[in-house]
């Protein structure tokens, strides 16, 4: 686990968790997604916000980590009430909720917000990281668009992998576009091509890698990777970089953790549970 602090003199009173929310589902326009779970304030502690800690995922580590911060509210990427789980609030989700109700802390959570936003969102700041320049949607149609086009400096697989390594803290997982499968060899072979328009989307959007080769796209950049997308990538004449859910997710929770640091002149600790997924 890591942490980067913003520090900041705590105000005496604080904010109302309320206006924390309110001045969130603004900044980052949460009503125009149609999510997965609920965005916005899913906890309510009960009291005044003074110290803030944001983090990936709402995970018991983190809050556990949150109390030891002495934290009124946790913001997360990935919060709770996804569509399709059990409704009761028992075993772990009650050992979960239970701990924030004791010790006061909210819980806020903004997903398709937070990887939209055109700034301080997931996306924004993986291209951000991978010196990508963002130049459209990879759904032009759409209102807030999850997923950029965007361009690089020509280079090969080879080269955006170490760099990848390199700002991200682990390799990613690569599905070469020049594969040739012969009924004698079934090799790989790799023929040097360059990589210049790369589709992005953070965490679990391997699926849009079909809309990323239809928009004319060199490469995708993703989070996961599923059995079907080695596939797909080698049909299409794409190359896919799966680059860690947790891995690609990380930039836009700890981003707005600075805004609200300068906004609201608050402490804001961000706190990185470490996953390999």
């Amino acid at each position: 686990m890591t942490t980067n602090s913003v520090s900041t003199p705590t105000l005496p009173t604080g904010i109302s968790v309320q206006d924390l929310t309110q001045f969130c589902d603004d900044y980052l326009s949460a009503g125009a997604f149609k999510d997965y779970a609920p965005n916005g304030l899913q906890v309510d502690g009960g009291r005044p916000v003074q110290r803030i800690v944001t983090g990936v995922t709402a995970c018991e580590a983190l809050i556990d980590a949150a109390i030891a911060e002495n934290a009124d509210v946790i913001m997360v990427h990935h919060g709770y009430f996804w569509k399709g789980e059990p409704a009761p609030i028992t075993e772990m989700k009650g050992r979960r909720i239970r701990k924030l109700m004791q010790h006061g802390i909210s819980m806020i959570g903004y997903h398709l917000p937070l990887d939209a936003h055109p700034i301080i969102g997931n996306n924004a700041k993986l291209a951000e990281l991978l010196n990508l320049t963002i130049t459209g949607a990879l759904y032009p149609h759409e209102s807030h668009p999850v997923g950029n086009i965007t361009t690089c400096q020509p280079q090969s697989a080879g080269s955006l992998i170490a760099h990848i390594t390199q700002v991200l803290g682990r390799k990613p997982l690569h599905i070469s576009a020049n594969y040739h499968a012969s009924h004698d060899t079934k090799k790989l072979i790799e023929n040097e091509r360059m990589i210049e328009r790369i589709g992005i989307c953070t965490g679990g959007a391997q699926d849009m890698i079909e809309q990323a080769a239809t928009m004319g796209c060199d490469a995708f950049i993703s989070g996961e990777i599923s059995e079907r997308t080695t596939h797909i990538a080698r049909e299409l004449g794409i190359d896919y970089f799966a680059c860690g859910h947790h891995a690609t997710e990380r930039g836009g929770i700890e981003a707005l953790g600075h805004v609200l640091a300068d906004h609201f002149a608050l402490p804001v600790t961000f706190i990185d549970i470490e996953n390999p997924a």
